[in-house]
């Protein structure tokens, strides 16, 4: 099943205390597409990036069945740039340098075929430009997913709330959870949450694991502990490609398919924080994730006893 990702596509710097590597390769639907393209072979991206942004990536992409017709290509400007530090925790981070470039007037234009795809998912944009994808989709998918950030809930919450309203999974992290909810319980969260519209939520908490809301339904996954994290960078965008090319391999809408689809997603976030940018993601084969699920599932496996 087809599986339309939008989102950036662009540079970044970053620091960590284990490292630090300059103009690399990165953004949402890179990171998302990418790990979907595991799971799926039918993966549309929707973006926009200068004439600075190299062609081997380009060819690299579509070499893994990633359709490139919804990628704007500004001649003579400059992709979206951002650079950061993480700090010793590599969960809080500053931000040393945005570069919005030909970002900062995308606007996004959905080819034909691109118009009835089966799962989408809207990496983390503006509203406005979340909206402009949706409604340029005249039949709905199966599955309308989002990942959003803080920012816009302090600028633009009240165009937030309307795309919101329109997604069957949000994806977000423990803080902005907080944060839109109004409320310190992840549980009491969710609850909020779902008031707004969306089915499912996908709490990620980083080296914590994720937690799915459905109804009166919860799963969590732990993360996988690590003997090396060198860049959380496109961690969650991983995992959200990942937890969406597995829904769209499938086809499977259950909520227990969304527990695996959980597992996976966290599986492929694990590799991504194993290297700088996507390197790790391009070296990755099946093998390794199939290998790195079984761990996941031996980490939370036991069995109790008749009696304790």
């Amino acid at each position: 099943m087809s599986l339309l990702t939008v989102g950036t596509v662009a540079f970044d710097a970053i620091e960590t205390p284990f490292g630090k590597a300059d103009k690399i390769i990165g953004g949402a639907a890179t990171y998302i597409s990418l790990a979907a393209s595991f799971f799926t072979k039918k993966i549309q991206l929707v973006s926009v990036i200068g004439d600075d942004f190299p062609q081997n990536m380009l060819d690299e992409l579509s070499n893994r069945s990633i359709d490139l017709a919804g990628l704007q290509v500004k001649k003579g400007e400059k992709s979206f740039f951002w650079a950061g530090r993480y700090h010793y925790n590599m969960s809080d981070r500053a931000t040393l340098d945005t570069q919005l470039n030909v970002l900062a007037d995308f606007d996004p234009v959905l080819p034909a075929h691109f118009q009835q795809p089966n799962f989408l998912m809207l990496g983390n944009l503006t509203p406005a430009v979340q909206m402009r994808v949706i409604e340029q989709i005249p039949v709905r998918p199966k599955i309308v997913a989002m990942d959003t950030m803080n920012f816009w809930m302090d600028i633009a919450l009240d165009q937030l709330k309307e795309v919101i309203g329109k997604v069957d999974i949000l994806t977000i992290n423990d803080e902005e959870a907080r944060q839109l909810s109004g409320e310190y319980s992840l549980v009491r969260a969710a609850r909020k949450i779902f008031e707004l519209g969306p089915k499912y939520l996908v709490i990620k908490k980083g080296e914590h694991g994720a937690l799915l809301f459905h109804e009166d339904e919860a799963f969590f996954a732990p993360a996988l502990p690590l003997a090396d994290v060198f860049d959380p960078t496109g961690a969650g965008d991983t995992f959200a490609g990942g937890f969406m090319g597995y829904l769209a391999h499938t086809g499977n809408l259950s909520f227990e398919n969304m527990k695996r689809a959980v597992i996976f997603g966290s599986a492929m976030a694990s590799f991504c924080v194993e290297k700088f940018g996507v390197e790790r993601l391009l070296e990755l084969t099946e093998m390794e994730i199939h290998e790195r699920v079984r761990q996941f599932v031996r980490l939370v496996d036991f069995h109790m006893p008749a009696s304790f």
